[in-house]
Parts: C-alpha cells; structure tokens; sequence
C-alpha cells in the first residue's frame, strides 16, 4: 500500500507527508470491516487505489484549501476524510445515517489526530433543516452511487450560495446529468463543468460533475425523502 500510495500521489501531485495517516487509516478500516460493513473492497492494494487515491484526486480539480466541506452520505469517510489527510485546511464535517459508521468515522479522527472534522448522524434531508448545517459550506462533495436528481436535492441544501457540489461519477453519467437538469435548476444551480480523472495506478477513469449553487435554497427543499425517491425533480 505504501509504495501505492507514494507513487499514486506523486503522479497527483499532492505531499506525500500525507501517507502515514493514510496507512493508519487503511488498518483501521480494515480491521473494523471485519465486523462491520464498511467496504467491499479489502485488499489494501486496491483500498489505496480505488478509495484513498480515488478521493485524493478531487483536490487537483478544484482549489480545497481552507474550505468548509460536507460530505452527504459519507461512508466510511470518503471522500471527505482522504481529502482532509492531504489538505488539512479543510473544515470538514461528515454526515451519515448510520450510528456505527459514524463512531468509526470519530475513532479514525481520534486516532489520526484530526481537528477540524465534526461527525453527524441522521439523514441528509433531515439534517438539511438545522440552520448550523443548512446553507453553510462553500463545497458539498458525495461518492454516493445514488440518481443525481436525488443526490442534488440532498446535497445543495448545505451549499452556500457561490459554493459547489462535486458528485463524483462514472464517465457513462450523460443520460443521468440530462435528466438532472431540471432538478438543477430548481434547486438553485446549474452545471458549470465536468472533469475527467485516471486514477493512478489504474486503468480506471472517473468522472466529477462541478455544479455551482447561484441562488438561495427554496424552503420547500429537501422533500421527505420517500417523496424524493418516489418524485424525484
């Protein structure tokens, strides 16, 4: 993983300064994976490639240092967490909705000796309406595999308005971005651009939809999340 991870973010172009954190971070997750679903993906070769480097990537396409982040339906920390290792400038806060992710996502800050990292747990369309989170964050960012209609009405919502939402998707997202547009739009954004990445180390070629939040949220937004899975924008 160490020899991954050096190449990987010297092909980036990021510190290596970062790998320590990353090594524990991948033990960590490992070991608990072992009694708690975390990820698919466990063998450490690949965990260094398909999530550590995977996330690290997102920071040579968009300027990160000293921005609030959130990052909806975290995980196991991605990939708020790898972009908080490199750059630890950020103001990251990590949501999910389940309680055991989250106490993993506070023992892995522990063990890291990362400040700056608040952990919530509760539902994105929920946690939306608290006025400490709603409309607080200059970048909202989420690897999650969900609709990007359904993922933009969960994720704006804690995007100041100037900030970005990067959703991390395949490069074969077009038909799913065509029938996002006008859930875009309603919500207050539109599509500034779209970047492709290799992983390095890979064969494998993601793609990072930048969508900018121009006007205020609508008080209607987020819906109940059965409406948005039934309806969505």
């Amino acid at each position: 993983m160490e020899a991954l991870l050096r190449d990987g973010l010297s092909q980036l172009g990021l510190p290596l300064d970062a790998i320590p954190a990353f090594l524990k971070y991948g033990e960590l997750l490992l070991e608990t994976n072992r009694v708690l679903n975390l990820t698919a993906i466990t063998e450490p070769d690949e965990v260094a490639r398909l999530h550590f480097l995977d996330c690290a990537a997102l920071l040579t396409l968009e300027r990160f240092q000293g921005k609030s982040v959130v990052d909806v339906g975290t995980g196991a920390g991605f990939p708020g967490l790898p972009l908080k290792i490199v750059e630890p400038s950020i103001s990251l806060t990590l949501l999910d909705a389940q309680q055991k992710r989250v106490r993993f996502l506070e023992s892995v800050c522990s063990a890291l000796n990362l400040s700056g990292v608040k952990c919530f747990h509760g539902r994105a369309e929920e946690l939306a309406r608290q006025e400490d989170l709603r409309e607080q964050f200059d970048f909202a960012v989420s690897r999650a595999v969900a609709d990007l209609r359904v993922l933009c009405e969960l994720c704006l919502p804690f995007v100041k308005t100037g900030g970005l939402f990067l959703a991390m998707k395949s490069v074969s997202c077009q038909q799913e971005l065509l029938e996002a547009r006008s859930a875009v739009r309603q919500l207050g954004g539109v599509l500034e651009d779209t970047r492709d990445y290799q992983i390095p180390g890979s064969d494998v070629v993601h793609r990072v939809l930048l969508i900018r939040k121009l006007a205020p949220m609508p008080d209607a937004f987020p819906r109940p999340f059965a409406r948005i899975k039934k309806r969505p924008l």
